[in-house]
């Protein structure tokens, strides 16, 4: 039946061209000059595809000779979007990533010197509060991380692989740059500073507890400086891709030597005067910022944020299996790694120190210097080096991936400018100079990490706020729905939660000082 009348479809179509160019031929009055050419284009044609083709339909089958726009291939980049400056830089030079680097990767960027005060939070808010306050933090962030995942691919074609990027598609290209350069920056150079200038005090922390507090050691500057000389021939690595195994040893390390810390203060006997009620302050006024203090601890303890894009970035993508998938399975594993890490270490070292943990903190203001100040005597002197070790492994691996976007942004430069990729001795040479003014800011501001507190509130919204007000300018959910309504308001909970972290930042530095020495390390 089907075959009798497509038969009959091909006859009709067969008489409608016959009759179309008998009627073309006695029209024309110069039958000479009417050329095959001319009768053909006259001919009216069934249209093969539909009127409307969608942007995804673009970019598969418009140009099936394209690697990137095949079907079970990648599709990373659109065609109008510098696609081939995307494949020179070195947050997308490569996209063989897999959920297992982009796991360790999570986990590399997830936790750091940030969770060594943590239990420092509790002496001021108490247990109750202090471990809702911990709850919430982990699940509010935790949901902004899958706002920045569902967004990496909102445009079908296009990978916003870069915080920037999105930012600057959601905001605008001036209002982007303006809310979110600075928080950027600081949360990757910042960063790489504070945790050159926390290196150089445990490498020479680690020699007083192998030698003895008398023998002879490097200053805690000199060791910055031989901390970033290794850290920066690591960094030679080209591209984020290339840095998975870094990142995996570092997720062994920060997951090893939180958990030593932890383990080591419930299992030793603990101090006979301490107290776990919250410190009374002078005042109200004193008691509230205070209050602010506490919650910005745990806030800012939760980062990594600002390299969820570049992460999910480095994985491949295509029509039936899109990076999201892949890199929320590696970001559910990691978080698990992250809380199991994180809510013990603030528990149980609240529990084992009590309100002497503020009080033990020394410059470095951790939990591995009040660990040495209560069990220094009592615990192994090798068990006490192998977690500073730890420490140290950890700040080398988690530099790689925080320094990797300063990387892009210089290479970035360059590629546009030259519009070639960067030889290998330029990139060489951008690193180098990264690590130079690294150690030049550790030398002229060597309280940067007394700074934390107050700079990573102007940085906060970066994590709470923006991947909210984002999703609802770049995915447009329908007003009435829930999530529209909950994305505002967390949005503009996250603002005012930064305002406030700021405030209290400010008054700690106005009530208990800061010992500036610019140039005094």
């Amino acid at each position: 039946m089907d075959t009798h009348q497509t038969a009959l479809k091909s006859n009709h179509l067969l008489l409608s061209m016959r009759d179309h160019i008998h009627d073309q031929l006695a029209s024309s009055k110069t039958p000479k000059s009417f050329t095959l050419r001319q009768l053909f284009a006259s001919i009216p044609r069934t249209p093969r595809t539909t009127p409307q083709v969608t942007p995804l339909h673009s970019v598969f089958v418009s140009k099936p000779d394209c690697p990137e726009n095949q079907v079970g291939k990648n599709y990373t980049t659109a065609p109008n979007f510098h696609s081939q400056i995307e494949d020179w830089l070195p947050i997308t030079e490569s996209r063989k990533g897999n959920v297992c680097y982009a796991a360790f990767h999570t986990i590399n960027s997830g936790m750091g010197f940030q969770s060594l005060v943590l239990p420092l939070s509790f002496t001021t808010l108490g247990w109750s509060w202090g471990i809702v306050c911990l709850c919430i933090a982990f699940m509010w962030q935790l949901y902004t991380t899958w706002l920045l995942i569902q967004m990496h691919e909102a445009v079908p074609g296009r990978r916003y692989s870069r915080y920037l990027q999105l930012a600057k598609v959601a905001f605008g290209e001036k209002a982007g740059k303006l809310l979110t350069l600075f928080p950027l920056g600081y949360l990757s150079g910042g960063a790489c500073v504070c945790m050159a200038i926390m290196a150089g005090s445990t490498m020479k922390l680690l020699v007083h507890i192998m030698s003895g507090p008398k023998q002879q050691s490097l200053t805690t500057i000199e060791w910055s400086l031989v901390f970033l000389c290794f850290a920066i021939l690591i960094a030679q690595l080209p591209n984020l891709n290339s840095i998975a195994w870094i990142s995996i040893l570092g997720a062994i390390t920060t997951t090893t030597y939180l958990t030593l810390i932890w383990a080591i203060s419930v299992t030793k006997n603990r101090p006979v005067t301490i107290s776990h009620e919250p410190i009374e302050e002078n005042s109200s006024v004193e008691r509230v910022f205070s209050t602010l203090n506490a919650i910005g601890v745990i806030a800012f303890a939760f980062r990594g944020h600002n390299l969820v894009l570049e992460i999910q970035g480095t994985l491949p993508s295509n029509e039936k299996c899109p990076s999201r998938e892949t890199m929320w399975r590696g970001v559910k594993f990691a978080y698990v790694v992250i809380g199991m890490c994180l809510l013990p270490l603030t528990i149980c070292g609240y529990w084992a120190y009590g309100n002497q943990a503020s009080k033990q903190m020394n410059a470095d203001g951790t939990m591995l210097s009040t660990l040495l100040c209560v069990h220094g005597r009592d615990t192994s002197r090798l068990l006490l080096g192998f977690t500073a070790l730890f420490v140290v492994v950890s700040y080398v691996c988690g530099f790689q991936i925080y320094a990797m976007p300063v990387f892009d942004n210089l290479e970035f430069a360059y590629t546009t400018r030259k519009n070639k990729p960067c030889p290998w001795w330029v990139r060489s040479g951008f690193r180098a100079l990264f690590g130079c003014l690294v150690f030049l800011i550790a030398v002229a501001i060597p309280f940067l990490p007394s700074l934390s507190g107050l700079i990573g509130g102007i940085a906060l919204p970066v994590t709470l706020a923006y991947p909210c007000f984002m999703w609802n300018v770049v995915k447009k959910p329908e007003r009435p729905t829930i999530m529209w309504y909950l994305n505002w308001v967390l949005g503009v909970l996250g603002m005012i939660l930064s305002l406030l972290v700021v405030s209290g930042g400010i008054w700690g530095i106005v009530v208990k000082g800061l010992d500036v020495r610019f140039f005094k390390p």
